[in-house]
């Protein structure tokens, strides 16, 4: 009996550190409407999105706009944004 409750609380604690953080446990979204991307000339283009992946864990961002352009791009360059229906 014992060993089940200790089993418990650290289950219990392990979801209650896990919840502090900034990262989610599963991430949902999916599908993004636009992206803002950082050009290596400062300049900043919006695009309208067909498709995206991610590659590195996240580091990388292949988007695919829906004029055919691809981008490959640094996560750090690029904001995506799912815009509300």
């Amino acid at each position: 009996m014992k060993r089940k409750i200790t089993f418990a609380l650290a289950i219990i604690t392990t979801l209650f550190t896990l919840t502090a953080c900034n990262k989610q446990l599963i991430d949902t979204t999916y599908a993004f409407d636009k992206a803002i991307i950082k050009m290596p000339d400062d300049t900043i283009k919006e695009i309208d999105i067909k498709s995206w992946t991610d590659y590195d864990d996240g580091e990388q961002l292949q988007i695919v706009a829906t004029n055919g352009d691809v981008y490959l791009v640094s996560s750090i360059n690029c904001i995506l944004i799912k815009e509300k229906e």
